[in-house]
Order: structure tokens, then sequence, then C-alpha cells
């Protein structure tokens, strides 16, 4: 089995009650807020092994993204991490991406916020989807979106919302130019970080990243390395990828060394070396993981 979903039965008592099935058949109410106005939250967590990794992390976040938007704070951590055990065992999914969803389900017409003395007992929406992929290490070659920007004042850039009509753009825009993702600069100027991934630029031997006063998502795994001091928030522009001994793009699901911005090679190791260097930090920032 290559994918496998779950939707929680609104209806039931326990948050792990719901139904399996394929993504396809797990219907969603037409009139819910999360797919009219992408009013939710997610989060995507690599299973490695047979094992949820930073699944603390991820369910942290996902809370303080739902408070950010005014939803109700997702089901608790044991709650998600024995849907994720189970998701895995049904499967025989060892190795893959985990995304959970929780979002505003049935309400009125309209951008007015539900009533919370007067909202359904079905005003929020729980799934989840397993789906095998491997993580990825492969270099890329990136652009810069010339009209995608991450807005330094806006909750939603501190937030994994559903609202990813900016990412798309970005990414087609890099496509479109033979490139294969797009960094986004944030609204002040400086780099931010790329479509689904944080920025890393390695400047004489030390990682930075850049704060996420930039709009930057506070990626876990980006997390990881400021916490183990593998890396340092710094201000970074397009003139310090030209002039450093390396870049990559990180997220949970793999860790990518930047080969050329545009048509400019960068410095720094290129190749086998170049992956290999990415993939061992990568699973550095595993290590110890609360998973």
């Amino acid at each position: 089995m290559n994918t496998i979903a779950w939707i929680h039965n609104r209806s039931a008592q326990s948050w792990t009650e719901g139904r399996w099935g394929a993504a396809a058949e797990l219907a969603l109410p037409s009139d819910a807020r999360g797919l009219l106005l992408a009013e939710g939250v997610f989060e995507t967590v690599l299973v490695l092994d047979g094992r949820p990794r930073l699944l603390q992390a991820h369910h942290r976040r996902w809370g303080e993204g739902a408070l950010l938007l005014g939803l109700p704070l997702p089901p608790p951590l044991a709650a998600a991490e024995a849907l994720v055990q189970e998701a895995i065992a049904r499967s025989g999914i060892g190795t893959g991406a985990m995304r959970l969803n929780w979002c505003r389900g049935s309400g009125p017409r309209g951008l007015a916020a539900p009533d919370p003395d007067h909202e359904r007992a079905d005003g929020t929406l729980f799934w989840l989807q397993l789906s095998a992929l491997a993580p990825a290490f492969g270099p890329v070659t990136v652009i810069i979106s010339p009209t995608e920007v991450r807005q330094v004042s806006s909750l939603l850039s501190r937030c994994k919302s559903f609202g990813y009509g900016s990412a798309l753009i970005a990414r087609r825009q890099a496509y479109d130019a033979s490139a294969d993702d797009a960094l986004l600069l944030s609204s002040n100027g400086d780099l931010c970080c790329a479509t689904s991934a944080n920025l890393l630029v390695q400047i004489d031997n030390h990682w930075h990243t850049p704060p996420v006063a930039s709009g930057c998502l506070a990626g876990t795994m980006r997390q990881r390395a400021l916490e183990l001091g593998l890396a340092q928030d710094s201000c970074l522009c397009a003139g310090d990828l030209e002039h450093s001994t390396g870049a990559l793009l990180l997220n949970s699901l793999g860790c990518r060394p930047i080969r050329r911005l545009g048509q400019a090679e960068l410095p720094g190791p290129q190749g086998q070396e170049a992956v290999a260097r990415a993939e061992q930090l990568w699973r550095r920032l595993l290590n110890g993981d609360d998973g």
C-alpha cells in the first residue's frame, strides 16, 4: 500500500474513532470552512523506520497554529500518536510522510467567524494521510520568485496553514524557469525560505538561517539545528548565497543542497560530496528526537 487515510467520526466520543480507507474515498462536507476558506492548519511528520519523528515538536506547532487562526486546539498528542502508529501498522509503510489536518468544519457562508456559543458540534474536522515517501537529498536548482514574498507582519507566516497559493505560484515560476524550487524574499527584502523548506547558508564554516522575524516558518528541523548549535539566526541576502560555501533546503522530509541559483553555480561542494554532507546533517538533526 502506498497511502492510507483516516477521518474522525465527529459523533464519536474518542478522538481515535473514525474511518480508514483510501484518501479519495474520505469525503469532507462541501461547506467546510477549511475547504472553502483554507481555515485550517496541518503538519507533515516524517515516518522513518516505522517511527514518527519529532512528533511532539510538530504537535506543539500544530496547536500554536490553530490558536493563531482562532481554532480550538487539535486532538491531544496521545491520540495523534496512536493514530499514526495504527496507520503504520495497517499500511505497512515504514518510511513516509504523515500529514495531520485540523480545520474549521461546516459554518456560515462568508468570512464571519462562527459564534463559539452556537457553533455546531461538528465545527472542526480532523483527518490524516500517510504516504510512502523516501527522504530527499538530491541537489536542486533554485530561482528567487519575482513576485511572491513572505509577509513579516502576517500571522499566517507563523503557522502551517492550508493557504499555500503563494507557494504554488512560486513553485510554478521555478518550473517555468527549468528550476526545482523558488526562494521567497521577506517583505523587508531579505532572503526568507523556499516554498516548503527552510534555508541554510554556510558562511565561514558556520550555517546561517533567516530568523523567524523574516516571515519564515519556524520549521521543526530548523529549530533542531538552532538548539544543537549547528546553525544561527542571521539576516541573509542573495549576495550571501553567491559568496557562501554551500546552501541547503531543509525540512522534515529531507535536506537538499542548492546547486545553482538561476544559471549561476554556487560555491562549495558539488555532486555526491554535497549530497552526503546534506544527508549527514539531516540525520544528525534527527538524533535524540522526541518522536
